[in-house]
């Protein structure tokens, strides 16, 4: 097989099937190579792709085919299994694909399979800077099964779905049982370098324990000693996801090592399957992290004493609690860090957007916000932005950020680094 690719190779065409759109999603010039030394019978053609996919990773990132500096052209590929052949196959790109399963469509979603080969493959032109985990899913029953959009199959996907064994990168993990994520990272995503476990960096100490029937996940830093504060704190909502399967600590360890934060205890807060109770502007939940469960650590690990270095840190729901923890109790909040925020709350007969409306007519609050909100998150970010715009409006300290990329924890572990060093590491 020739690399790179030749110029100006014919769109490979792809394998029929029924209602096969007649717009091929298949513009990889890598593929057209594949598919010319396919036909002209060179020996071994396809076993050389993959290798050429192993030895640089997956998916394929090439030039964008309309000449754009900031795009590039990504094909996803995936390998055929013999022994588990597949009748279709769906590419799950986080919030790419959402959109339009939201929209009851999955069908642009669906891989095509390159003639003659055993390469399953679709591309979509993205902007240099995007990030996504993404996933397949492989059936062998009819392309109406695997094309449902209803709820609960699409729960079935997701419990079902599998990662990219070609992807060189560290998998974003899952929990409930299912299958981690691959994930996509162009040249020009963010940093995200922070969120790595290092190996020239002071462990911090974690610990579970539990405070008024909550599970609670506390991670001390390096050197830590109770009578050695006054301690910042951070407190994580979802902290089920944030502490055993996402391993937050290693994010303060890198942030306390690099002098980006000082030294911060990190409380971590499991749902305990309230999440729908307590994550929607829920005042007594509020009530009881401000009087309940500060005071408990102030008194164990000497931090939560001071709002001002005190931030409050959550993800969609998470987000939306995060600010309304500082609207709500200033007095022990004095920063939030909500990161792709459901400003759109609530979604019943009461008036949408309820907290941006309180944050713009009640007295400003003495508190600090670090929001950011992926410019995929076609459901939020208008909210987000008009949560800014009030902010700014009223006077507030408020940073601000878009990322490209959706509601995806492959997008926020990055984020809460940023947002944590830029609330906590203020001179």
């Amino acid at each position: 097989m020739t690399y790179p690719p030749r110029r100006n190779p014919p769109a490979p065409p792809v394998s029929a099937g029924p209602n096969r759109s007649e717009v091929p999603t298949v513009r990889s010039p890598l593929l057209s190579t594949l598919l010319e030394d396919v036909r002209e019978g060179k020996p071994d053609a396809e076993e050389a792709f993959w290798r050429y996919v192993s030895e640089t990773g997956a998916p394929l990132v090439e030039p964008d085919p309309e000449g754009e500096a900031d795009h590039r052209l990504v094909t996803f590929v995936r390998r055929e299994d013999p022994a588990r052949p597949a009748t279709h196959v769906l590419a799950l790109v986080h919030t790419v694909t959402d959109k339009d399963r939201h929209a009851g469509d999955l069908a642009p979603h669906l891989m095509e399979r390159v003639e003659g080969t055993g390469v399953w493959a679709i591309s979509h032109r993205l902007r240099t800077d995007h990030r996504a985990s993404y996933q397949f899913h492989a059936t062998c029953g009819t392309r109406e099964d695997a094309l449902r959009a209803d709820r609960p199959s699409w729960r079935r996907v997701l419990d079902q779905a599998e990662p990219d064994p070609l992807n060189t990168g560290a998998p974003l993990p899952s929990r409930d049982g299912r299958n981690p994520a691959s994930v996509l990272e162009l040249p020009e995503a963010p940093d995200q370098s922070r969120i790595r476990r290092r190996d020239d960096v002071d462990r911090g100490r974690t610990l579970d324990t539990e405070v008024d029937g909550r599970r609670i996940t506390v991670h001390l830093p390096p050197g830590h000693r109770p009578d050695a504060g006054p301690y910042a704190l951070a407190v994580l909502l979802d902290g089920e996801m944030w502490g055993p399967v996402l391993g937050v600590g290693d994010i303060f360890d890198n942030l306390h090592a690099d002098g980006e934060i000082p030294p911060t205890v990190a409380v971590l807060i499991d749902t305990m399957g309230r999440r729908m109770e307590d994550l929607a502007c829920s005042a007594p939940f509020v009530d009881w992290l401000a009087d309940t469960l500060l005071p408990w650590v102030e008194q164990e690990y000497g931090a939560g004493a001071d709002a001002a270095r005190t931030v409050v840190a959550g993800q969609s729901a998470g987000g939306l609690t995060a600010a309304f923890a500082a609207f709500q109790r200033p007095d022990r909040f004095g920063l939030a860090l909500s990161q792709s925020g459901s400003f759109w709350w609530p979604d019943d007969d009461r008036e949408g957007e309820w907290l941006t409306g309180q944050y713009a007519w009640v007295e400003r609050r003495p508190v600090t916000l670090h929001l950011e909100v992926g410019r995929q998150e076609w459901m939020l970010l208008e909210e987000n932005r008009r949560f800014r715009n009030i902010l700014r409006a009223r006077g507030y300290d408020v940073r601000y950020r878009e990322f490209n990329g959706g509601h995806d924890y492959a997008c926020w572990r990055g984020g809460l680094a940023d947002g944590l060093a830029g609330l906590l590491g203020r001179p």
